[in-house]
């Protein structure tokens, strides 16, 4: 049975869609919320977009605060190794690692943990990176060529298993917290020093080029027992921070036409998705990770300047069109709606076919859910950090998405650390679980966190809050050298302007004179952000059905 929607909540989300001039786009910097018109005609002079941050209710700094905790508590004090998951708590993920090195300055700004605190457990991780045993052995290393193991012994920080591949995403992932850490601790102080050393160390040893076996695009990884993995990353998908770090290295740069060939392949996947026209990626992690420490809002590589938008812009139809595809709801599963909507990459109840209104059904455990022009899967398993990492691009759906999530399923799903990875309302059968359980009446519920779903969410609630983590990174010259060689321009890579006296000039006011094929392409996209906007205003306004 569907939970019905509170009548209060209705108006709530119907005051927020059926207002988008003053929320679609929060903080944006990029061309749609800027300089697009709102006028059918070109030549009609109107206030451009103006954005207008959302005021975040008093959950979500208790997500926060728990999100953070899961970093601090289930982190091995001995050596800085944080889990894939917890409780379960088998091995450590290298990626979860690099979301618990940019999870504590998220604790210093906050005052959970002293910068004292946060200095010590820093250091103590990128010492134990550092002197991890490396080579080519299957058994007793950590790590080759400067890339790691994804997953690594909690205590010893050896390879897991056999299973086990040398990861140049997960590495990528580990890197970026390093890097984190290294424009953060800027103190003149020994400790804070010795981080940024050791920081350029990791970065500088990370062999980008060794794993170009098909040049110039970067293969996904390197097993000791059988060499490298044949498939490489192209784009549209999370690698694009991969890349970034790829271009940006000091010591082992890829040449600039890998972001060329990486982003070759992005018009297989563009195109309009539940009513959004955007480069798609089924799972929202794809539309997040890399955002989660570059801040993209009015930045754009030479695709992107083409279609008008910025990856922050993209992102944010990304979540859109996830939502309209929960509310259209084609696999009737159980409570899909406006506020329960979100396909990533989560835990599952189990690898199982089962009946579900007469037809068999697929379900997964671990798996990339998803709902876009490729990479689809659809069990009926939501996870929380879909829609809550969307936050920065998307407050107006998201905010009364989150609240209405604790609200409805908080007794089960929300506990010490925040919201557990997933669920699903629908899966109610009587089958041994992989893990979770299955409450009576409610469906099922993961047992576990997930550190790469926790992550984004901390980060991301920070980002909307003052664009912290974006604003740490943008102090960092690996990061800067990465996106420019790529072919990023615009927004904050551009230098500052300074004036005769010396002064930074103040940012110009008065817009310049548009072309003719400008205006005409300015008019274009407004009426298709303008279409969209009514689309969304009157599903607001719409009758709301009960539910069956």
């Amino acid at each position: 049975m569907l939970h019905a929607v509170s009548r209060s909540r209705q108006v709530l989300i119907a005051l927020l869609i059926a207002a988008p001039l003053s929320f679609i786009g929060c903080q944006r910097n990029t061309p749609t919320s800027q300089t697009y018109p709102i006028a059918p005609a070109a030549d009609i002079e109107v206030e451009p977009l103006k954005a207008t941050k959302m005021e975040l209710p008093p959950l979500f700094r208790d997500i926060e605060k728990r999100t953070f905790q899961f970093f601090w508590d289930t982190t091995n004090e001995q050596n800085g190794l944080t889990p894939d998951r917890f409780p379960s708590r088998p091995f450590a993920s290298i990626a979860s690692v690099g979301y618990a090195l940019t999870a504590y300055p998220i604790g210093v700004e906050n005052g959970w943990v002293s910068r004292s605190q946060a200095v010590d457990r820093t250091l103590l991780t990128l010492k134990f990176f550092r002197d991890l045993p490396s080579g080519p052995q299957k058994t007793g290393k950590g790590s080759y060529n400067g890339f790691y193991y994804h997953f690594l012994d909690m205590q010893k920080g050896q390879r897991y298993d056999s299973w086990v591949e040398l990861s140049s995403v997960d590495t990528a992932l580990l890197m970026m917290g390093v890097l984190f850490a290294q424009s953060y601790y800027d103190r003149d102080d020994a400790r804070e020093k010795e981080i940024r050393e050791i920081a350029d160390t990791l970065y500088r040893r990370v062999d980008w080029t060794w794993l170009q076996k098909n040049k110039p695009l970067v293969s996904m990884g390197w097993f000791p027992e059988s060499g490298f993995i044949k498939h490489d990353w192209t784009g549209y998908n999370e690698a694009m921070l991969l890349y970034v770090l790829a271009l940006g290295s000091p010591s082992h740069p890829v040449s600039p036409d890998a972001w060329t060939v990486w982003t070759r392949t992005y018009n297989d996947v563009w195109g309009v998705y539940q009513g959004e026209e955007f480069l798609a990626f089924g799972p929202l992690f794809g539309h997040q990770y890399s955002h989660v420490w570059i801040d993209f809002r009015g930045i754009q590589d030479d695709y992107m300047r083409e279609r008008g938008i910025d990856y922050f812009e993209n992102s944010r139809r990304a979540a859109y069109a996830q939502r309209a595809y929960a509310i259209a709801n084609p696999m009737k599963w159980e409570d899909y709606g406006p506020e329960v909507w979100g396909l990533t990459a989560s835990d599952g109840p189990q690898q199982t076919l089962q009946e579900y209104r007469g037809e068999q059904r697929q379900f997964r455990h671990y798996s990339a859910r998803g709902a876009g022009l490729r990479e689809n899967f659809d069990d009926g398993t939501i996870a929380p950090t879909a829609a809550i990492a969307s936050l920065p691009f998307a407050p107006e759906i998201v905010i009364p998405s989150t609240v209405a999530m604790h609200e409805r399923y908080g007794e089960f799903l929300y506990s010490s650390y925040g919201f557990l990875d997933s669920f699903n309302p629908s899966f109610k059968y009587d089958i041994p679980l992989k893990t979770g359980r299955v409450v009576p009446n409610q469906g099922w519920v993961a047992s576990d966190y997930i550190g790469i779903d926790q992550g984004p969410i901390l980060a991301m609630i920070a980002n909307y809050r003052n664009d912290f983590v974006w604003n740490v990174m943008k102090r960092n010259p690996y990061i800067r050298s990465g996106l420019e060689r790529a072919g990023f321009k615009g927004g904050w890579l551009e230098p500052p302007k300074v004036q005769a006296d010396g002064k930074e000039a103040l940012p110009e006011t008065t817009p310049k004179p548009q072309t003719k094929a400008e205006k005409e392409a300015a008019t274009a996209r407004a009426l298709g952000e303008a279409e969209s906007r009514a689309g969304r205003a009157n599903e607001a306004q719409a009758p709301k059905q009960q539910p069956d």
